[in-house]
Formats: C-alpha cells, sequence, structure tokens
C-alpha cells in the first residue's frame, strides 16, 4: 500500500506522457479503479465531447489556467481511448501519435515537402486550400483502398 502511494505521488509530480499513460494503465488494472475498468470508447463519448467544450468555453473567456486544466482532460480521454483500444488489440497511443504527426507533416507539404511547394503558400487562405487539396486526396485513397 505504501510503495504504490509513493508510486502515486512520483507519478503525479511528472510531466510526461508516458506517466499519463501508466497511470491509466493503473487504474484499468484488476486493482485499478472499479469505474475506469467498466469504460467502454461509447460510454466515454459524452466526456470526451464535454472536456471539448470545456476547454472551447475556457478559451473564449481567456481563461488560461482553466485551459490548461481542461486540455489536461482532453488528453486524458485521448490516453483513455487508446489504452482501451490497446486492450483491444486494435492500436496503441504510439499509433495514436504516430498518426497525428504523420499527418501533420503530409499536410503541411509548405514546410516539409520538396521544393514544388516549399515556403510557396504564404497566406492562411492557400494554407486552408492547400489542406483541403491533401485532405481529399487522403480520403479518395483509403476510400478506393477499402473497395479493394
Amino acid at each position: 500500500m505504501k510503495k504504490m502511494k509513493q508510486k502515486g505521488a512520483r507519478l503525479a509530480r511528472s510531466s510526461s506522457l508516458a506517466s499519463l499513460a501508466k497511470i491509466m494503465d493503473i487504474l484499468l488494472s484488476p486493482g485499478g479503479c472499479p469505474w475506469d475498468r467498466r469504460q467502454t470508447h461509447s460510454t466515454l463519448i459524452k466526456y470526451l465531447k464535454e472536456e471539448s467544450g470545456e476547454a472551447a468555453q475556457a478559451v473564449r473567456r481567456k481563461d488560461w489556467n482553466n485551459l490548461k486544466e481542461e486540455l489536461g482532460d482532453v488528453l486524458l480521454q485521448v490516453v483513455f481511448h487508446s489504452a482501451l483500444a490497446r486492450r483491444e488489440g486494435l492500436f496503441t497511443l504510439g499509433d495514436v501519435i504516430r498518426t497525428v504527426n504523420s499527418k501533420m507533416v503530409r499536410r503541411h507539404p509548405h514546410v516539409f515537402g520538396g521544393e514544388k511547394l516549399r515556403g510557396k503558400l504564404k497566406t492562411p487562405a492557400q494554407v486552408l486550400t492547400e489542406w483541403a487539396k491533401i485532405k481529399k486526396g487522403e480520403k479518395a485513397r483509403a476510400a478506393k483502398r477499402k473497395k479493394n
């Protein structure tokens, strides 16, 4: 019991994503939290929506301390869903991070790409137009793969 209390104190002070994932693993373990262990992707939908809405409210109010807390709650939802998915053999938190990293690089060819677009998009409107074009192409390729 004392060992877990010390571990909890150490995890509570951490600022690493790995520590948050570890906390979630502990909560979902057989000796963890009964409420957390009963959750599913479906039961968590309302919390994901609530936390996103609360983060948006904090931005509108320019309440930066509250935004820090609410973004943490949104991040917790990402970690929670990822932990459930890992247990179901669907994907991991690392897969989620890799997917968003890949998407951000792909959809910013004006920053990360070759000479074709590097530095050529000068306005936010140009960037949004290119983003939409790239996204449309990605969705079309995904739909084609799904058919095959």
